[in-house]
């Protein structure tokens, strides 16, 4: 079952989602990027960085101030954004225009607009991306910091299944293991999933009044309770479960979105209740959170 829906529109829009993450409302206006870019000065010339072509440098500025505008743009727009010269612009715009990567737009003024080179890149990076290999090494970083055992895991109907896991240096054992299935409203990862879905799925997964079953007493089996429960993850952003699956073991889950924004998997840090305060609870929010946005990030999310 898919409790996600995808961006659907034009194929310029569906460049910015693709190439971006993110796709702009079209105007007749620029917006300044929030990006830094290396701009030229008009006494000292181009900030130059070690081992950086300048040029290119130049092309990928031109393209992201494209990506990030809120339609397309002129070749003043560039050089007044960018502070490159008239001629510099036109020749890396002209370039651009030949290898695809931008398109010229019709109209009384010439305007350039994102090109479907773009849109063959982004396919392919997102061809060769391994959820479960970015889960494992977005996985190990966190642990690295938190010294607990972090996963990653994806919804399979009411289920969640692990793709990635790294154990606690510190030698606790969990039920889960890459691979394995749990029931998702038992699990931190399983919440922050769910809290993905619609009412309508939910209800199809969870009718009310329907027991769910349980593994220990801390465990949610009232379907409307469990309703409550997803309504404040969503709010919040991030799943709590204490001791819903393993008596002794709590977690803390952040969502991972792809390209479009959509949640396709969850990241959660088990820890045993008997190591947990409230100032290390702080803590491990914070690496949960950044570190599903890390692998948000390898996935293409640009929020």
């Amino acid at each position: 079952m898919t409790c996600v829906t995808r961006q659907q529109g034009k194929m310029q829009n569906g460049l910015r989602a693709v190439v971006g993450g993110t796709t702009l409302a079209r105007g007749n206006h620029m917006t300044r990027s929030t990006r830094q870019r290396p701009l030229n000065d008009a006494a000292t010339g181009p900030v130059k960085r070690p081992g950086h072509v300048p040029a290119v440098t130049r092309a990928c500025d031109i393209l992201e101030l494209v990506l990030e505008a809120h339609g397309p743009v002129t070749a003043t727009d560039v050089a007044s954004e960018l502070g490159l010269p008239r001629t510099t612009v036109h020749e890396l715009l002209t370039t651009l225009v030949a290898r695809s990567y931008l398109t010229v737009v019709d109209g009384a003024q010439r305007r350039f607009d994102l090109g479907p080179a773009l849109l063959r890149l982004g396919y392919g990076y997102q061809a060769r991306l391994d959820l479960g290999h970015e889960g494992q090494e977005a996985a190990r970083r966190v642990a690295a910091q938190c010294e607990e055992t972090v996963h990653v895991a994806t919804l399979d109907g009411m289920d969640v299944l692990y793709v990635a896991k790294i154990d606690s240096t510190r030698g606790v054992r969990t039920v889960s293991a890459v691979g394995r299935r749990l029931p998702a409203h038992l699990t931190a990862v399983g919440k922050m999933l769910l809290a993905s879905c619609t009412d309508e799925e939910l209800d199809a997964m969870f009718p009310l009044g329907t027991p769910l079953p349980g593994r220990t007493e801390n465990s949610i089996t009232d379907p409307a309770h469990l309703r409550c429960v997803l309504r404040e993850i969503r709010a919040e952003g991030l799943a709590h479960v204490d001791r819903e699956v393993d008596p002794e073991v709590g977690c803390v889950a952040a969502p991972v979105r792809d390209h479009t924004g959509a949640v396709v998997a969850a990241m959660s840090i088990s820890v045993p209740v008997s190591r947990r305060t409230a100032e290390l609870e702080k803590q491990w929010e914070q690496q949960v959170r950044a570190g599903a946005q890390d692998l948000s990030h390898r996935l293409g999310f640009s929020g």
